[in-house]
């Protein structure tokens, strides 16, 4: 599968410099700690025996190359696929509950450059309020979807991701069908199953039902996290940290339409569609760990158990 270049642009020059120095990646000894970690993955008995080169090295960069912290990150991501299927199974962008949510329900597509300092911005933005809770679990479906594409593709690795979300059309009917559990277990998928460094969130547009959803999410983040929040009540004030001409046409930048970017990433997830199906069988098996299962009612418990599993 070929990434067309104006999708996501991999860095090059002084900022793919930056980006090695800031992921403490050696080229000189990376391909060594892939073979360690690949032969780590061999040994587990719960674990998938293999896996692509490209997903896995995305893991290293995303752990700074700690093999430790990247064997932890590998043993979530596969223990949340198992344990999470209306997150991880079903994932075909051309079904039709999918396709309604990529074409009229919400769009999040990271941009295609990066910035001078070497990270990947991500715009989500609202077009219909009028989600029902499947919607809203499919919404954090294709997410993580994206972010599988992007273990795959992002080839030289960024340092780190910040997020916009677009709060204009966010109501209190919206909030209403946020599950707490659904909203735990997909931050756990991000902060503790994925490779991403979590920079900025960026809140634009806002109002007092905006800012109660943050009050309402922030429970869920890691203490760092939260203090990298950051709410805009001028969309000029987002050019401090994101440089206007990458943004969309729409935010005031040179990019291209939100429309436009959404309608590629659509096609990206399509053309994944096989390789989606190929993952269904990639997961932990708690029969087969060596120790204690997962219990994933522990795991998801409301009271303290997400603290438990923080990994700096």
């Amino acid at each position: 599968m070929k990434l067309k270049s104006e999708l996501m642009i991999q860095p090059s020059g002084e900022v793919w410099q930056k980006i090695r120095a800031e992921l403490k990646e050696d080229v000189n000894t990376r391909d060594k700690d892939l073979a360690t970690i690949k032969e780590w993955l061999r040994k587990q008995p719960h674990l998938p025996d293999q896996w692509e080169d490209n997903p896995l090295m995305t893991f290293l960069r995303g752990s700074s190359f700690s093999l430790e912290k990247c064997k932890r990150k590998l043993d979530m991501y596969f223990t949340m696929r198992a344990a999470c299927p209306e997150f991880f199974t079903n994932r075909d962008a051309t079904s039709a509950a999918l396709r309604d949510v990529l074409r009229s329900k919400l769009q999040g597509p990271p941009l295609p450059g990066v910035t001078p300092n070497g990270r990947r911005v991500t715009i989500c933005r609202g077009l219909d309020s009028s989600l029902s809770p499947q919607q809203v679990t499919d919404t954090l479906k294709l997410a993580l979807m994206i972010g599988d594409v992007r273990l795959m593709e992002e080839t030289e690795g960024v340092a780190g991701d910040i997020y916009v979300l677009d709060g204009a059309i966010l109501g209190p009917s919206l909030l209403a069908k946020l599950a707490p559990s659904t909203v735990k277990k997909f931050m756990i998928c991000v902060q503790e199953a994925y490779p991403v460094k979590l920079k900025e969130i960026h809140i634009i547009n806002t109002s007092p039902i905006v800012e109660r959803f943050v009050t309402f999410v922030k429970p869920f983040l890691k203490e760092k996290i939260r203090k990298r929040i950051f709410i805009h009540r001028d969309l000029k004030d987002l050019y401090k940290y994101v440089p206007q001409e990458m943004l969309p046409i729409e935010y005031g930048g040179q990019c291209e339409t939100m429309d436009s970017l959404q309608e590629k990433w659509t096609q990206k997830l399509v053309e994944y569609r096989e390789w989606f199906k190929a993952q269904d069988a990639l997961i932990a098996n708690e029969s087969l760990r060596a120790g204690k299962p997962t219990n994933y009612d522990e795991l998801f418990g409301i009271d303290g158990s997400f603290r438990q599993l923080a990994i700096d």
